[in-house]
């Protein structure tokens, strides 16, 4: 049968300070009095039914989730801890397994903007087929790019393979501003962003983990069995603090992507596609007025400012801005950010000094 595995145990930081260690950014109500994992949810129940949709979390989020509208409990798969993607789709990908020996996954993620639903419904269908019709195949979905980013990794594509489909010749990291744009002038039948999205046979991601993270792969199978079994809280103990902290792209896309063993192929994912994981992307998410603001607060006033991204959790406080140009400004009632838009990634920065300083607020 076909699954989807929705991965939510991102942090947010460069979201803060909507975004905190209480209340990580695809729980926090962004876009219309709606979370980014709520949208997830309904996202992926129009492709598969509900009983077969999962959630992977920490497990601080574990009470947070439990309540999360079309999402069954039972289906919550929560780690222990945070070791990246690798063991978390790992872990994922077992526990589907011991339920339907045959599960055919889809990894999803937890904090993009995809639309329309129905474009995205269409490509995930075709790579259900890819992996149903390869016991071999880890099907990626890539991103049309269109501007030269560095905050994204790139899938360089080789040969066709069947229909979009195209093989995945190499995996390249966040590049430098030079190589983005030499990627983005190679066009995308040469290059895609990488989504972070996955559909393969969950015997087929396992059997890869066996070949490449095998110091893992017998702990993650044996957790991915015990699962819900008075046996899990043991090796939850255990083993999972000795599984390495590593990407799923690093420990095994890269990889196959260079063994005969296994088809790594991307389509292209024939939707907008939006990382919400930064206060830029965040307005283009909440939309722009005639001036280019983006303002996310529902009592916001604005004179005489440009291209700045407005938030507020709080309705009942006023923001306001004069003569402004290129401002992201963030009230809370705990925090309030200011920051210009060419330096939003710097929150992250920021978050880290409010570890040591404030870490209640952070």
């Amino acid at each position: 049968m076909r699954h989807a595995l929705i991965l939510a145990g991102g942090s947010g930081t460069r979201l803060w300070p909507f975004s905190t260690a209480a209340l990580p950014k695809q729980l926090v109500p962004l876009l219309q009095g709606r979370s980014l994992l709520e949208i997830a949810i309904e996202r992926a129940t129009s492709v598969v039914p509900t009983e077969q949709v999962w959630l992977g979390v920490g497990e601080q989020l574990r009470s947070a989730v439990s309540s999360m509208p079309g999402l069954r409990v039972d289906r919550v798969v929560v780690e222990p801890s945070g070791r990246n993607t690798l063991p978390a789709v790992a872990l994922g990908c077992a526990v589907i397994a011991a339920a339907d020996p045959d599960a055919v996954v889809a990894v999803l993620t937890a904090d993009h903007l995809i639309e329309p639903v129905d474009s995205f419904a269409a490509t995930l269908a075709d790579a259900f087929g890819l992996a149903e019709a390869r016991d071999d195949a880890l099907v990626t979905f890539g991103v049309v790019p269109d501007a030269a980013a560095t905050g994204f990794g790139y899938l360089e594509l080789g040969e066709p393979l069947t229909g979009a489909a195209r093989i995945v010749s190499s995996f390249q990291e966040k590049p430098t501003a030079a190589l983005a744009r030499s990627f983005l002038a190679a066009g995308p039948s040469r290059y895609l962003w990488n989504s972070g999205m996955f559909v393969w046979r969950a015997s087929t991601l396992l059997r890869a983990v066996d070949a490449f993270a095998p110091d893992a792969a017998p702990a993650l199978r044996a957790l991915g069995a015990a699962y819900g079994t008075p046996a899990w809280s043991g090796l939850a103990a255990t083993a999972w603090p000795g599984i390495a902290k590593v990407s799923i792209d690093y420990g095994v896309m890269e990889p196959a992507s260079a063994s005969p063993d296994f088809t790594v192929a991307a389509l292209p994912l024939a939707a907008r596609w939006l990382d919400v994981g930064s206060w830029p992307a965040y307005g283009e998410a909440v939309g722009l007025d005639a001036s280019g603001n983006a303002i996310g607060a529902e009592a916001a006033v604005v004179l005489d400012s440009r291209h700045c991204v407005v938030a507020s959790s709080d309705p009942s406080h006023l923001v306001t801005l004069i003569g402004c140009e290129g401002l992201v400004v963030v009230h809370t009632p705990t925090a309030t950010l200011v920051v210009p838009v060419e330096q939003a990634q710097r929150v992250k920065e920021l978050h880290g000094l409010l570890q040591d300083r404030y870490s209640g607020l952070a």
